[in-house]
C-alpha cells in the first residue's frame, strides 16, 4: 500500500513539473517578442488623444511590464516624478510597441 501512495505522489510531482516547464516556455516567448524593450528602460510614448486626431504627443515613460502583445509603461510628470494612481488614472498604461520609441 505504501508503494501505491509513493507512486501516486511521484506521478503528481512529475505532472506539476511538466506543467510548470510549459509555463516557463511561455514566459520566455513573451520576452522574445519585445526584445527591443527592457523593464526599467526609458521610452517615449507616441500618444494620440483620439483615433481620428492628427496630433501626436510625445510622452516620456518607463517600461514596467512586457506582455505578449503590449508593453506596460509608467508615465512621468514634468518634474521627472512618476504620476501616482490617485492623481491621474494614466499612471500605468498598456501600449502597443509600435507606439513606443527608444529614449
Amino acid at each position: 500500500m505504501k508503494i501505491f501512495y509513493i507512486t501516486v505522489v511521484v506521478v503528481m510531482l512529475l505532472i506539476n513539473l511538466v506543467c510548470s516547464l510549459s509555463a516557463l516556455a511561455d514566459k520566455e516567448s513573451q520576452f522574445s517578442k519585445h526584445s527591443d524593450y527592457l523593464v526599467g528602460q526609458k521610452v517615449v510614448w507616441l500618444y494620440k488623444p483620439r483615433a481620428d486626431s492628427d496630433k501626436v504627443q510625445r510622452i516620456p515613460a518607463e517600461v514596467v511590464k512586457l506582455g505578449p502583445k503590449q508593453v506596460q509603461v509608467r508615465v512621468r510628470k514634468h518634474n521627472n516624478k512618476f504620476i501616482v494612481r490617485a492623481a491621474c488614472r494614466m499612471a500605468h498604461r498598456w501600449v502597443n510597441p509600435d507606439r513606443l520609441e527608444n529614449h
